[in-house]
């Protein structure tokens, strides 16, 4: 059973930076294409980027040039530092794991974090 957990939500001040982290246990995290999601209150939960186990990766416009996202196979853990964070950002931050081809579809998605909350301030 694959467990993924979420750190490093917070608050911050907008043009400001956080690092979240997922800590993946149960299977190696280089099995997976790994995305991280975000939902704000009262909208739809969205892609925001997917590293591939290729390497791969696709993010999505709002975050190109600001967020970057890695993998750490030693650790077994997925990252995503957001730099130049805007209120727009602030949402609940979810990872996720697939090996599902079509990876740009949530609902591929098997295995779910609880969710970080982050909070960007104007």
């Amino acid at each position: 059973q694959v467990q993924l957990v979420e750190s490093g939500g917070g608050y911050v001040q907008a043009g400001g930076s956080l690092k979240l982290s997922c800590a993946v246990s149960g299977n190696p995290v280089s099995n997976y294409a790994m995305a991280w999601l975000r939902q704000a209150p009262g909208t739809e939960r969205k892609i925001v980027t997917v590293i591939r186990r290729s390497g791969n990766t696709y993010y999505e416009d709002s975050v190109k040039g600001r967020f970057a996202v890695s993998r750490d196979n030693a650790k077994n853990t997925l990252t995503l530092q957001m730099n130049s964070l805007k209120p727009e950002d602030t949402a609940v931050y979810y990872c996720a794991a697939t090996t599902a081809a079509f990876d740009l579809n949530q609902r591929s998605y098997t295995y779910w974090g609880q969710g970080t909350q982050v909070t960007v301030s104007s």
